[in-house]
């Protein structure tokens, strides 16, 4: 099963800012979840009904998993230190 990965377009003005070599770690990252959106190194958050997120450096991606639609949606990109706040 190969998951679709959309984004929010928050997320991918966020990804956009970022320099283009650590866009493209990320990038590379979040197209694997499309295979496995359950990688080794996975969080659930836990004050959230649905989000997780993966750790690429020191930053992290957050990330919904619809199982039901097949779908991989991507919320936040950032540091860590900005990852966390809330909207």
């Amino acid at each position: 099963m190969t998951y679709s990965i959309e984004f929010k377009t928050s997320a991918k003005r966020q990804l956009a800012k970022l320099h283009k070599a650590i866009a493209l770690r990320l990038q590379t990252q979040i197209e694997a979840l499309a295979q496995e959106p359950r990688p080794q190194g996975h969080r659930k958050l836990k004050r959230f009904e649905n989000p997780y997120r993966i750790r690429v450096g020191d930053y992290r991606v957050i990330y919904e998993i619809h199982d039901d639609v097949l779908q991989v949606l991507v919320v936040k990109v950032g540091p860590r230190r900005d990852i966390y706040c809330t909207d």
